[in-house]
This record gives C-alpha cells, sequence and structure tokens, in this order.
C-alpha cells in the first residue's frame, strides 16, 4: 500500500477495497454484509446500473450549480451522509470526524442513535444541518428522552426508523462470529493482529466503546448490557398511531426512513410527516426487498412534490445521483461509503469520498448538458421499461 492510501482512491469502490484492506474481516463485514443471500444489498447497486441517461450535451451547460435548498438549509450538493451505527469502531472519534468532513463538503448528516459519542457531543461540531436517527421503542419515554435530548441540543430535524422493529439477519456477522461487543475466535484475533494500523490507531479506543446514547447512571453500562438493553427496546407492535404520537413531542422537521410503498408516503403526509427517505435499509434488513431506487418513482408520484422524497441504498457514483433527483429525488443519503472512508483515513478519508461525489455528479451533469439540479427531470433517463420514464412501476 502507498504511503498516502488516498492516492489510491479513486472511486466509491476502490474507496471500499482501501477499506477491507485496511479493516480486520469482522469490521469491514458488519458494515459491508447485508441479510441473509444479500440480495436486496447487490440490487440496490444493480437497479441503479439498469438506469440509463441520456445526454443532451449542446445546451450550453458549462457552468453548472450543484447546489439544494431541503428543509430551509443550503447543501452544496444533494447528498447527505446517513446514520450509521458504531461509526468509531472504524476510525477513533469516527461520527465526529464524518460531521467536520460534512461540514467543509457544505452538506448535512445524521447521527446514529447507535453512535459511540453522545448526541450532545456530535452537536459540538456544529455541522449543519445535523439530523438524529430515533426508533419508536417499547419504552415510549426513552423515545421522548433522545427527543428531548435532540432539540436541547441544537437537532435540526429528527429521522424516525420504521424498518429495525426485527434486527436482520446478518449472515456474514454469524459466519465471521461478530457480536457486540466484539468477540472474536482464534482467526479474528489473527485478522485483528495482522490490521496492525486499525489495531494501533484503536488500542485505546476499543476498550472505550460503547453505545453512549444509552448510558445509564446506576445501570451497567457495558457494551454488552446496552446491546441487550437496545435489542430488547425494539417494539414490533409500533404503528401510524405511535408516529402521530412523535408528531405531537417534535416541532421540528420529522423525517420518515424506510418507506417502500406510495401507500405509506401518502399515510405519513396525512400524519404531518415532512419528507420520507425511501429506503430499504441497505439491505440489511428484509432480504429480497425491492431495490430502493426502484420503487422511487413511485413514491415520488404519490407524493407530487408535497414533501420532500430522499432515497438510500446503493448510490456509487455520481451519476446515480442524477437518476435518483430524475425519478424524484430532493437528495440521496450515502452510509457504507461514509465508513471504507473514514477506515481508510479518517476525516479525510471521508472528505475524498464527498469529493469524488462532487467530482463525479458536475462532470456527469456537464456531458449531459445539465446546468443545475433543478433541470434534471425524467427526460433525461433512457429505459427500455418505459414504466420508470413515466414514474410508475405497474
Amino acid at each position: 500500500m502507498a504511503r498516502d492510501p488516498l492516492r489510491r482512491a479513486y472511486s466509491v469502490d476502490a474507496m471500499r477495497l482501501l477499506a477491507r484492506g485496511a479493516l480486520p474481516r469482522a469490521v469491514f463485514d458488519f458494515a459491508d454484509g447485508g441479510a441473509e443471500s444479500e440480495a436486496t444489498l447487490r440490487r440496490n447497486e444493480a437497479a441503479f446500473g439498469a438506469l440509463t441517461l441520456l445526454p443532451r450535451p449542446l445546451r450550453g451547460a458549462a457552468e453548472r450549480d450543484l447546489s439544494v435548498t431541503l428543509f430551509g438549509h443550503r447543501l452544496s450538493m444533494p447528498l447527505l451522509i446517513g446514520p450509521t451505527g458504531l461509526s468509531g469502531l472504524f476510525w477513533p472519534d469516527g461520527e465526529r470526524a464524518a460531521a467536520r468532513a460534512a461540514a467543509k463538503a457544505g452538506i448535512g448528516i445524521c447521527l446514529s442513535h447507535g453512535s459511540v459519542c453522545t448526541l450532545e457531543a456530535f452537536a459540538e461540531t456544529g455541522t449543519t444541518p445535523r439530523l438524529m436517527q430515533v426508533f419508536i421503542y417499547k419504552d415510549r419515554g426513552f423515545t421522548e428522552e433522545l427527543t428531548q435530548r435532540a432539540k436541547a441540543a441544537g437537532y435540526h430535524a429528527l429521522v424516525l426508523t420504521i424498518d429495525n422493529q426485527l434486527t436482520g439477519n446478518r449472515e456474514r456477522d454469524k459466519r465471521n462470529g461478530f457480536s457486540i461487543p466484539p468477540e472474536p475466535g482464534f482467526a479474528g484475533v489473527v485478522d485483528s493482529v495482522l490490521k496492525a494500523r486499525w489495531l494501533w490507531r484503536m488500542r485505546r479506543e476499543l476498550p472505550r466503546i460503547t453505545f453512549a446514547n444509552y448510558l445509564r447512571e446506576g445501570q451497567a453500562n457495558d457494551l454488552a448490557s446496552l446491546a441487550s438493553r437496545m435489542g430488547s427496546l425494539l417494539d414490533q407492535s409500533m404503528n401510524w398511531a405511535d408516529v402521530a404520537w412523535l408528531r405531537t413531542i417534535w416541532d421540528g422537521p420529522l423525517i420518515l426512513k424506510g418507506v417502500m410503498h406510495p401507500d405509506d408516503a401518502d399515510i405519513a403526509i396525512a400524519e404531518g410527516i415532512d419528507g420520507v427517505i425511501v429506503s430499504n435499509h441497505g439491505g440489511r434488513q428484509v432480504d429480497g426487498a425491492a431495490a430502493s431506487v426502484e420503487v422511487l418513482g413511485a413514491v415520488a408520484d404519490r407524493v407530487a412534490g408535497r414533501i420532500p422524497v430522499l432515497l438510500d441504498g446503493g448510490v456509487r457514483r455520481g451519476g446515480d445521483i442524477i437518476k435518483a433527483v430524475a425519478l424524484g429525488a430532493s437528495a440521496v443519503l450515502i452510509g457504507r461509503p461514509q465508513l471504507w472512508g473514514l477506515a481508510v483515513a479518517g476525516e479525510e478519508g471521508v472528505t475524498r469520498v464527498l469529493d469524488l461525489y462532487r467530482g463525479e455528479l458536475d462532470r456527469a451533469m456537464g456531458l449531459c448538458g445539465l446546468s443545475s439540479i433543478g433541470a434534471i427531470d425524467r427526460k433525461i433517463l433512457h429505459t427500455t421499461n418505459n414504466n420508470i420514464r413515466e414514474g410508475t412501476t405497474e
């Protein structure tokens, strides 16, 4: 490996390979893997590949404006960093390193409920906009507590994730013996030792890694106890009444993450939701689910501009952002790519990932004759399936 690993990070896929070489296998697979046979994980990326662009280069797009306004905040491009748990396992203070990279890039970031740092410590970075992920827990008081803490810390929006009421069957983790806390077998110990740079960076962090937002005075706060408590809090009975309740205790933008059906987008608007994220949780929950981008057009058509529609899952190129926007997305979120950047070079690695997306987006827009994000519509897409061009999935 070159002394500066970022010299080899010429694409998001190249960054992934560098991360695979930098991390113990169990840690890499924890982020990289999906549920069961990982069909949905693969489908997320393949579905973008099935969409093709129709360039119109004679439209004088010598200057391009990549910026958008989302929930009252100006973003330098239609991209945000989505919530990813245990980012601090990939680089010391990983969540805040990613936040600083987002701030430099002029985009927003959503903190995972399962972060290594507290939501208050994350807010100290001053990154704007910053969003906070929450769940509907069996203990509604804990949901309310996190909501009030986010409000007190100045978070700009709340992201309610609705597709994690059961933990997905992630077979790579089982194969690797990965657990929370990590308990590697002999092969895992040897692998970690061979990843000497990661082990050296993390030598002070590993004993202290915890789910910081779940710490409770007077309760067992070791990682195993916290992981068990988190699992026990997931509520399989959550429903729209719970969404309506959360709306009553949070007066800022409330975004629903995990919407895959147009009917749910309709209900969300009726319940006062301010935005939806079309997402299958990166293929980590229901294996065999549709790719996020495959249903994006139908959801966006049903929403009909009443609220922003966002998308995550499988966005690996700047051109993918154009395709998502063409189908009705106001912006996209990335998860794994920023973890790969963290694993390779911390804050600088995430900055490189964001620069890659920006450069590819700008280049693709120029070559397609698009001078602004607002100029992107479905006419830029070509497909043998005319239904996609018309925005339906029937």
